[in-house]
């Protein structure tokens, strides 16, 4: 039984007043979160900070807003409610969206109109004027940026979001601060304290020992992994950017620090915590220094301290890392389901990508079936794209099984989606490409790498009805996978590809801005005219999501089997639930193709009679024993 089980059965027991309730919480994790501490922490010389830590988790949990508490309690209560088939999600920047924080409260409406209930909002908090990583240079943590209002703003948002049921995630950005924050002014003022609140050094040695086993994130605009600091006279950590300075975790101070930074951002009202760049939080010599054993006991530190004070709130791992390792994050052995509650799916989303472009499932299959089963308290974000552009972490040893090059493999997607091939549908760009390994990634909003962007330009007909149907195709495979969908804001009017950026000299250095366009509310107000493609694939989302909330089926309770067709361009899975079963079946093909009946009617989908497919409202039928599948169609069958 993991911590969060435990506390749910707490949550049944009365106690007189809140001091009680947070030594009975205190007492539940108190095992583990000292075992972490110090294996982190050596005993010896660090007995004050754990006591320090023991003194800060009631005062944190005094200083929660009692309509909060009242809400984590309801929450533990009802069980794992971020499982729930209710949940629909979308991203977007506050200032592409509707301007502001009490601009996009404004649009509330349009979310329910859609079905969408929970919204994750790209950083808002203070950062330096020029470059600042789309907000991920943090100069504070809980103050509001001018350009999209106040504190108080956040704080009306978050209660008008509360009041119409829609749930909110933020980042919290625990891998580094911008070189403007408040630590880091000090830290290269020469105060030794903040000083190692970093990973600072007064000449290169330790450095050029670290960069013989760092790999680099932006080689092209950041190479290398320190920066040089005149003022400072020392060299500091910058793994992302050199205006992005790493938090030292070895120092306990650091952790104490930003466990308050956390608190106070979930007593916000924020429902998830975005842990941004995770991976990176341990440090150490000779290795990569990314999915260290010691970051993930400082991530469950963190979560179990959290439980403590806001267990209503919870995290997210933001982990873009092997298949293998991504399901490390929800935690393993006794940690297991005890860091994060829930995990980007960036392997389905990476591999979703890879079939559309050789319209074929078999890596797609051979991946899913070699990534180990989740907890079953936790659960996956599923999106199609996000903010960010796509990498291609697959397993070299799974695209070899298949008979396949690795480094040719991923220079066709490469080629594929980057324009580099004239019968590509595809209008994306190339982002952060190193020559030295021929690594690179892919960027472009997924209506323009779908074909939607080029098929209107060559007005033609056909094409357009292909990339619609694409597009509608992956949002159902997400809607269906099991977990949370999200929604990048745009996508569900197909938005295409947005070039100003080029012209912006904060940031046509950084190609992912393509893949960030503004709302398009112009074309939203067309969507009565339902013969646009724009507004073909609102309907078929908004008709989507209403079918999802109104069957339990959709829940995750790791009810998702995968099955093979006999037929490489199909993508088929199950979800059950009790009495209800849903099959889902997707073409990849721009050919109509055909499947056995046979497996289909062993399920029982046939038992009552032609099934009736959900999507399309129309009955499935047999042609001598074989079902046929439209290009790029998607069936979802329900067997109730």
């Amino acid at each position: 039984m993991n911590q969060t089980s435990l506390h749910q059965l707490l949550s049944k027991n009365k106690v007189s007043n809140d001091l009680e309730l947070c030594h009975l919480r205190l007492a539940t994790n108190l095992t583990l979160i000292q075992k972490l501490f110090f294996s982190l922490y050596p005993e010896e010389q660090n007995r004050e900070h754990f006591q320090n830590l023991l003194a800060l988790l009631p005062k944190l949990f005094a200083e929660r807003p009692s309509e909060l508490k009242k809400q984590d309690l309801e929450r533990l209560k009802s069980g794992n409610w971020y499982q729930s088939q209710n949940i629909v999600g979308m991203q977007l920047y506050v200032e592409h969206f509707n301007k502001d924080i009490k601009g996009l409260q404004e649009k509330i409406p349009y979310f329910k109109k859609l079905g969408v209930n929970f919204l994750h909002l790209m950083p808002i908090t203070t950062r330096p004027k020029g470059e600042n990583d789309g907000g991920y240079a943090v100069n504070d943590y809980l103050e509001v940026d001018k350009r999209y209002g106040s504190k108080d703003d956040l704080l009306g948002l978050t209660k008008a979001l509360r009041k119409n049921g829609i749930f909110l995630m933020l980042d919290f950005v625990v891998n580094h601060t911008s070189n403007e924050y408040s630590w880091a002014k000090k830290a290269a003022k020469g105060d030794k304290k903040y000083q190692n609140y970093y990973y600072t050094f007064e000449d290169h040695t330790i450095p050029e020992e670290f960069e013989k086993t760092l790999p680099e994130v932006f080689p092209e605009t950041a190479p290398g992994n320190f920066t040089y600091i005149p003022e400072m006279e020392r060299w500091v950590m910058t793994v992302f950017n050199n205006y992005q300075w790493d938090l030292n975790y070895t120092n306990p101070e650091v952790f104490l620090e930003m466990l308050t930074n956390l608190v106070k951002l979930a007593d916000m009202g924020v429902d998830v915590v975005r842990f941004d760049a995770l991976a990176f939080l341990w440090k150490k010599l000779g290795t990569i220094s990314q999915n260290l054993p010691e970051a993930h006991n400082l991530i469950a530190l963190f979560r179990l301290c959290l439980q403590i004070v806001a267990p209503g709130t919870i995290l997210l791992a933001e982990a873009i890392v092997a298949p293998t390792d991504i399901i490390k994050y929800f935690g393993e052995d006794e940690k297991r389901g005890n860091e994060c509650e829930v995990a980007y799916n960036a392997s389905l989303m990476a591999l979703l990508w890879n079939s559309i472009a050789t319209k074929k499932t078999h890596l797609l299959y051979k991946s899913l079936t070699n990534v180990p089963q989740k907890p079953k308290e936790c659960t996956w974000i599923n999106y199609i794209r996000c903010h960010d552009d796509i990498g291609l972490g697959y397993e070299n040893h799974l695209i070899e099984e298949l008979g396949l090059n690795p480094q040719m493999h991923r220079k066709f997607l490469l080629d594929y989606y980057c324009q580099r091939l004239d019968w590509s549908p595809a209008t994306g760009m190339l982002f952060m490409y190193n020559p030295k390994t021929g690594d690179g990634r892919i960027t472009g909003s997924a209506a323009s790498l779908l074909g939607l962007e080029r098929a209107l330009a060559l007005k033609n007909k056909t094409l357009i009805e292909q990339s619609v149907a694409k597009i509608n195709m992956l949002h159902g495979i997400i809607l269906a996978f099991g977990g949370i969908p999200l929604i990048y804001a745009g996508d569900e009017i197909g938005t295409l590809n947005e070039y100003s950026f080029q012209e912006d000299n904060n940031k046509k250095g950084d190609n992912r801005w393509v893949n960030r366009p503004l709302q398009d509310w112009k074309t939203i107000a067309k969507l009565e005219d339902t013969t646009l493609p724009q507004s073909k694939i609102f309907g078929t989302l908004q008709k989507l999501i209403r079918i999802r909330k109104e069957n339990s089926v959709f829940a995750d309770h790791n009810n998702v089997e995968l099955y093979h067709t006999g037929n490489d361009h199909i993508l088929s899975f199950e979800r059950t639930c009790k009495k209800q079963r849903l099959l889902v079946i997707c073409n990849f093909d721009e050919n109509p193709q055909v499947i056995d009946s046979g497996w289909i009617k062993k399920l029982g989908y046939f038992s009552k009679g032609e099934p009736l497919d959900l999507v399309s409202e129309e009955k499935i039928k047999l042609n001598s024993g074989l079902v046929e599948i439209g290009p790029y169609q998607m069936f979802w069958l329900l067997n109730a």
